[in-house]
């Protein structure tokens, strides 16, 4: 996949990179996080300029983000009547996605840009749920890409002589990420968990207090 992709943007360039990343948007079965590394390995051959395909993959990751979102909003609930959203998104997977909304809130979307696969479907769950904001979304989304994007194409970039040791580090860093997110929704988790617990223990609390109240 690296070395089609290597090929394919050495020829087309910028354009190539920016529209193959609107694609994995939609759920194109292509890494997106090769896809920026190839990108930064043309700059690194000294194709393009690094910067400007940073500026790029930026544009077309959350331009790719947004139609998922706005086709959420836009079409709501009959969305899954669309063959090529209804691939996306099964009744059994936006079921899934709707109670991790409710676990983990605005936290999934930012989680989401890590997540190849589900990013798309939560998109457009959260477009079509209609209580989240474009402002809410692209600025979560946009953090989680100011994250990403710069690691996967300055990779590429730094690595593009050694497509060995390339790979090898793109591997390491995909666990580095997973790590991170695993350890933020345990936190998350904790933080959910312990609210939980003192709101019951403080209910539980009260109840006893107005039952020991003598009556009148």
């Amino acid at each position: 996949m690296l070395d089609f992709l290597i090929a394919f943007f050495s020829d087309y360039g910028y354009i190539a990179v920016f529209g193959i990343l609107i694609l994995c948007g939609f759920g194109l079965p292509v890494p997106e996080d090769i896809t920026l590394v190839s990108g930064g390995v043309i700059s690194g051959l000294g194709m393009t300029n690094p910067h400007t395909m940073l500026a790029v993959g930026l544009a077309g990751v959350l331009i790719g983000d947004s139609t998922m979102f706005i086709a959420g909003r836009i079409f709501g609930y009959r969305i899954q009547k669309i063959r090529t959203f209804r691939k996306i998104l099964s009744p059994r997977r936006f079921s899934h996605i709707q109670r991790k909304f409710k676990q983990y809130g605005l936290g999934l979307l930012f989680v989401a840009r890590f997540l190849p696969g589900l990013r798309s479907p939560i998109f457009l769950v959260a477009g079509m749920s209609r209580r989240i904001s474009y402002f809410t979304f692209i600025l979560m989304d946009g953090v989680a890409a100011l994250i990403s994007v710069p690691v996967w194409v300055y990779l590429g970039f730094f690595f593009a002589d050694n497509l060995d040791l390339l790979m090898q580090y793109v591997g390491d860093v995909q666990k580095v990420i997973y790590l991170i997110l695993a350890a933020i929704i345990l936190v998350v988790l904790g933080i959910y968990l312990k609210r939980r617990f003192h709101n019951k223990l403080n209910k539980a609390m009260n109840d006893n207090a107005e039952s020991d109240q003598p009556k009148k």
